[in-house]
């Protein structure tokens, strides 16, 4: 392979469309120099390219560093990981769920963020994690049955939470003492307060027909996500992995010895000490990717200790994409040149979607049909019927839902269930449905008086 000095810039943005946000591509084979590779501009508003200095929110690649700092504690026996979450956490009351059924996402707690449109935010408002936190305490019983697999950010804010019960300090200062300062990832931080400065912070963006718009948020997740690294930094983590699986690889995925890996929401693909596995022969690797307020991130890990990663800034940029098409060609074409493997990456990604044009008219006539609440989400939705079509509103904002059974209908990534079939044109009373979100299933809503 050939190999450019990965603390300058390859800057390939003449191949990517002109002042567009972009990505980094890092590989890092064992034994050999490392290879980096840039594409489009840091910050659109002052001009400023990707660099190595750059630093992108990496999402929920941040759980498999929240999951390490819990296994390591139950290394240094200070944490039991088969106790029960309520031993820690008074106010959490869903029985008998442990702390490494938190990691592996078994626990059957829903994901909060799924629920927030449900109780009445929107888009732009503000929220912290004491709020999810409040909203996933109410939960009383497991969403599904127990050892199944639901992936929740919910799980790894209470992880942070027993750690700080654990070691009496918040999720950053235990991390840097513990991992980011001894490896050296000094541009590394969870970000616990939207207004705190990150140094090199790349911004997000979304195209839009008049232009482009900020995707960040003032939400900060520290746990499930809310990390801000570069590539570089990234990669010495990654390394510290490989040296701590090497010893057991031919027997074991990283961390086995404390966790299972079982089937996951993407099969064949396992999931572990928050990492997915592929643990095919020939094939034995650990990943995991993280897409939060416009940023995705992928981190691939191979058992013979070739580090592949991928930033994007761009929504129109999947960084785990971009990943996977990496590691294709370098399994098809080992020598192929890093720069050569995004270009090729950037010119097969699909164009703009157009703009969405057949949103509901919020002023056709509406029916009322009940207005309903749930026990496990505050607030209130609400049900009509406007031209022979039913609507779920929640927010002030009705979602046309579609029909996809006698008594099922589908919108916006969430499937509604009626006690009974409704007939085209029918006005009754709906008295209760029952919402399933992919991260928060099983949602009952009764009808208020």
């Amino acid at each position: 392979m050939s190999h450019t000095d990965a603390t300058t810039p390859t800057d390939i943005s003449p191949t990517a469309r002109t002042l567009e946000p972009g990505l980094v591509l890092r590989i890092h084979p064992a034994g050999c120099p490392p290879v980096q590779a840039y594409a489009g501009m840091a910050s659109l508003e002052l001009s400023a390219p990707i660099a190595e200095s750059t630093s992108f929110n990496v999402g929920s690649v941040a759980k498999q560093i929240t999951a390490y700092l819990c296994v390591r504690a139950a290394h240094d026996r200070l944490l039991d990981l088969d106790r029960p979450v309520g031993d820690f956490l008074p106010h959490f009351r869903i029985p008998d769920v442990t702390v490494g059924e938190l990691i592996q996402h078994r626990g059957g707690i829903r994901d909060a963020e799924s629920l927030l449109a449900l109780a009445g935010f929107r888009e732009l408002d503000h929220y912290t994690a004491e709020d999810l936190l409040q909203l996933a305490f109410r939960q009383q019983r497991r969403a599904v049955e127990p050892g199944r697999f639901l992936y929740s950010n919910s799980g790894y804010l209470f992880l942070g939470e027993v750690l700080r019960h654990v070691h009496g300090t918040g999720l950053q200062v235990l991390a840097d003492e513990q991992l980011f300062a001894p490896l050296g990832m000094t541009s590394t931080r969870f970000q616990s307060d939207p207004r705190e400065v990150i140094p090199g912070a790349a911004s997000s963006y979304q195209h839009a027909p008049a232009g482009w718009l900020h995707q960040q948020r003032p939400v900060a997740l520290p746990g499930p996500g809310s990390l801000w690294c570069t590539a570089t930094d990234l990669d010495r983590w990654l390394d510290h992995l490989w040296h701590e699986w090497q010893p057991a690889v031919r027997s074991v995925l990283p961390f086995e010895q404390h966790l299972n890996y079982g089937p996951s929401d993407h099969p064949p693909f396992t999931y572990g000490a928050g990492l997915y596995a592929d643990p095919r022969p020939g094939r034995t690797t650990v990943f995991h990717y993280g897409h939060e307020q416009g940023f995705s991130a992928a981190a691939h890990l191979s058992s013979s200790g070739l580090r592949t990663i991928c930033f994007s800034n761009h929504t129109g940029i999947a960084a785990d994409r971009i990943a996977i098409t990496a590691l294709a060609e370098l399994d098809r074409h080992p020598g192929t040149d890093p720069d050569e493997i995004l270009r090729r990456s950037l010119a097969c990604r699909p164009e703009r979607p157009p703009t969405p044009s057949d949103r509901p008219d919020h002023d056709a006539p509406h029916t009322p049909l009940g207005t309903y609440a749930s026990e496990d989400v505050p607030g209130t939705v609400r049900l009509t019927r406007s031209e022979g079509a039913l609507y779920l509103w929640r927010r002030g904002t009705p979602d046309r839902l579609n029909r996809t059974g006698p008594a099922t209908y589908t919108a916006n990534g969430y499937t509604l269930t009626l006690p009974t079939k409704l007939d085209e044109g029918s006005n009754s009373t709906v008295e209760s449905f029952v919402l399933h979100l992919t991260r928060a299933p099983g949602l009952s809503y009764r009808r208020r008086e």
